[in-house]
Formats: C-alpha cells, structure tokens, sequence
C-alpha cells in the first residue's frame, strides 16, 4: 500500500523536546495534515524512538523524519529501527535520511559517496519507496530520483521546485519544507523569519549555494538576509494569503508541502497551524479535499 502523503504537512523543527513535538503531532492529525516531519538535525537517533511515540500517538497520520543525518547515525542500526517500527505501524513512517552540513561535522568528507554507501546499507530492510532523500543539488536530486521515492528539499522557493520537478521527472516524490509566519505585521514576521534563517542557514555554503542558483544574488545573502530573501523564504500574512503562496510549490511540480510554522522563541506553533489548517483545508473531509489527484500524494 503507499504512503499517503496528503498535500499539506506540518514540519515541527528540533529546537521543542520530544514530549511537545508528540502532542504537536496528535494535533496536527486533528487538524487534517497528512504528515507530520520531525526536524532532526545532528541529532543521533539509533532506535528512531521519536518517530515510535508519535505513531503511538496517532492513528492515522505519517510520521517521516526530517532528516536523518548520515554522519551521527548508523545506517545499521536505522535499518533495525524502521523495520521494528514499520511493523507497528505499517504504511505509516516515511524515512527521510541526508548528509547534513559540511561546517557541522568535522569528519565530512566525500558526501555523495556516502549517501550512496548510506543507501546501499539501507536496502536490504527499507524500500526505496519508504525513504525520502534531502537534496538541493541536481546530484543528490538525481539520486534521490533513482534510490528513494523522490525528494525532501529544505529552504527552497517555488523556483527551485520547478527545477527540481525536471530532474526528477514525473514519477518521483517532491516534498519540500516552506516556512511561514502567520500574522499581517510584515516587520513582526521578517524579524522571525530573519532569525530563523539567518543563523544558521546564511552560513551554510550548500544552502548559500542553492539560493544563488535559483533567483538570489550576493546581496541578498549579505547583513541576515535581504527584505526580498526573508520574504521569499518565509511566507507570513493571513492564512489564506499563505495558503496561495504555498500552492505555488503545487504549480510548480511538488506532490506535498511540509509547512513549518515558526513564532517567537518560547511561543507555540499549534494556534498558527489551527489557523492555517482552516484556510489549507477548507472543504468537508479536511486534507482529502486538497489533494492535487488521485495518486499525486501518494509515495
């Protein structure tokens, strides 16, 4: 059976603890999001015991990771993990696996024949289909095409969707994250978003890299991110003001949106995601009425 994505998901990022990311899943479910992506960043996660707790938690909604970094976990034991928990919870747990940043990890070295050797050792206990690989580049981006059901792009805008939509081709998975700020003050959301984005982000070349691909300059980069470049990146204003805005991601080729609501430090992100689910799924049946077709959210 494959995954169903839903065309909506809600990307809950790593700096809440595991306890309040657990009970932002159950009501993300309630809300009508069809997936729920667990940031993760350096973080070594052996049994993969976050994931078990929210799929415990919930009954109907896929739980996939965001991502899990190849360099602080070993393949092996990842493996062991997802087939303990697919088992629980089949058709339910989407694996999403990448290598990280070259500036966080001081053993770095030849990132594309590591995810190849990475996925080599995945093979024989998760099937491609089961793992999404986060790619910017159109290396990763092709490899994400041949060994994974598709791709989970991090900091991107609609332009790098379209482009990533004509490396992968028609049949693989397009999942990228997209960050909003929901309120109409323009200062208010820039000041959260430039901080979220800024540090780290704007100091990492991959990151930096892609963006100067795909519509940016030098000058956007400089002083914690132009005006243009915050607002590109993190979408604020009504709901369904960032409702359309995300669908741009739809028009341009992605299969699934995950949706990171971000808020002042402290704050919490549910009143943002109850907000916004009104506007993303607005007819009866909550998220099954937003589907693109029939098989688009489906991996």
């Amino acid at each position: 059976m494959a995954l169903r994505l839903g065309t909506f998901g809600a990307w809950f990022n790593p700096s809440y603890d595991d306890d309040t990311r657990v009970r932002f899943v159950a009501e993300a479910e309630a809300l009508g999001f069809g997936t729920a992506w667990l940031g993760l960043g350096r973080r070594a996660l052996p049994d993969l015991a976050l994931v078990e707790r929210a799929l415990d938690a919930t009954s109907e909604i896929v739980v996939a990771t965001a991502i899990v970094n190849m360099w602080t976990n070993d393949a092996a034991s990842i493996a062991e993990s997802y087939e303990r928990i697919d088992a629980r919870h089949p058709d339910r747990f989407l694996l999403g696996v990448g290598i990280g940043h070259p500036e966080s990890i001081t053993r770095f070295h030849s990132p594309y024949e590591t995810m190849v050797s990475y996925l080599d050792e995945l093979d024989a206990a998760v099937p491609a289909d089961r793992r999404v690989l986060a790619a910017l580049g159109d290396r990763s981006l092709r490899l994400a095409r041949d060994r994974a059901a598709g791709a989970h792009p991090y900091l991107v805008v609609p332009g790098h969707t379209r482009h990533a939509r004509d490396l992968l081709g028609p049949g693989a998975l397009l999942a990228p994250e997209h960050k909003v700020v929901v309120g109409a003050d323009a200062g208010h959301a820039r000041a959260i978003g430039r901080d979220y984005v800024a540090d780290p982000y704007l100091g990492l070349r991959n990151y930096v890299n892609n963006l100067l691909r795909h519509g940016f300059g030098s000058g956007d980069i400089a002083d914690r991110g132009s005006d243009a470049l915050i607002d590109a990146l993190v979408v604020h204003g009504t709901p369904e003001t960032i409702a359309t805005r995300l669908a741009a991601h739809l028009e341009a080729g992605a299969d699934h949106v995950g949706v990171q609501v971000l808020v002042e430090p402290g704050h919490d992100p549910m009143p943002g995601y109850r907000r916004l689910a009104q506007a993303l799924f607005p007819g009866p049946g909550g998220s099954g009425s937003s589907l693109r077709t029939a098989g688009a959210d489906e991996v």
